[in-house]
């Protein structure tokens, strides 16, 4: 069985990262977690993982510096906000570099990576060249705009991360929004005005003054009298009115 150890200062992070690998790799035993670097250098020495996923920016010991500690023992993989590190992060030993919040997607490569690696037994020291490069051409520029990634819903006692790539739609909800996903519907307290100034303009379009959608939710954009049109969605059974200014949007169709 291959085992792992999760560090992170923030533990709504570590649930997630813990979801999704349940998810993308159920045959995994996470061995334990840390929320600083002292921590995860305490359950490497205690349970020998063959994988550490270690957060940058940490309490103490940053994940680079645990990283320059074990990496020549165990596979690291840093899940951060901060792309920024890459260059550094392969010089400490890293196996991949995941951005928050971690798409199942993305974690599944890095996975199939890792399994990979650790099957041909190989010592980590000896698989970087090659490394870099390929990371590198995948992160975005250091002066990319920084648009947001994930949202922190409210969820009983705690908060529950969702990837603003599984949002269908933002609307206006009085001083709050809603947001809706194929799961459901939740309400943030962030006014659609706020979101609208945070959002990848190339992925999420208004379509109305009260609505912002995920372009890559739409399936179908029909147009009607008036010059107004209607969107349907492909993981909802709703339909969207499209006000009349934001119909230039769709004029290829």
């Amino acid at each position: 069985m291959m085992t792992a150890i999760i560090a992170d200062d923030e533990k709504e992070l570590r649930d997630y990262l813990r979801s999704c690998l349940k998810q993308v790799w159920p045959e995994l035993q996470v061995l334990g977690e840390a929320e600083n670097g002292r921590q995860a250098l305490a359950l490497f020495e205690e349970f020998d993982p063959q994988v550490a996923f270690l957060d940058i920016r940490m309490p103490g010991l940053s994940g680079m510096d645990v990283a320059k500690k074990i990496g020549g023992e165990c596979w690291v993989v840093f899940v951060t906000a901060y792309d920024s590190y890459a260059v550094e992060a392969f010089e400490a030993r890293a196996l991949d570099y995941l951005l928050k919040p971690v798409t199942q997607n993305r974690l599944a490569e890095t996975v199939e990576r890792l399994k990979k690696r650790i099957s041909k037994d190989d010592p980590p020291t000896e698989q970087m060249q090659g490394m870099l490069k390929d990371l590198l051409a995948t992160l975005p520029k250091e002066d990319s705009p920084k648009y947001l990634r994930w949202l922190k819903i409210p969820h009983g006692s705690g908060v529950r991360l969702v990837s603003v790539e599984e949002v269908s739609y933002f609307q206006a909800k009085d001083k709050y929004t809603l947001v809706m996903t194929a799961q459901g519907e939740s309400l943030i307290r962030k006014s659609l005005k706020e979101l609208s100034q945070e959002l990848d303009p190339d992925l999420f379009w208004p379509v109305h003054r009260n609505c912002i959608v995920n372009v890559s939710a739409i399936s179908k954009v029909s147009k009607g009298f008036h010059g107004k049109g209607e969107i349907s969605l492909k993981n909802r059974s709703e339909s969207l009115p499209v006000s009349r200014n934001y119909m230039k949007q769709f004029r290829m169709m």
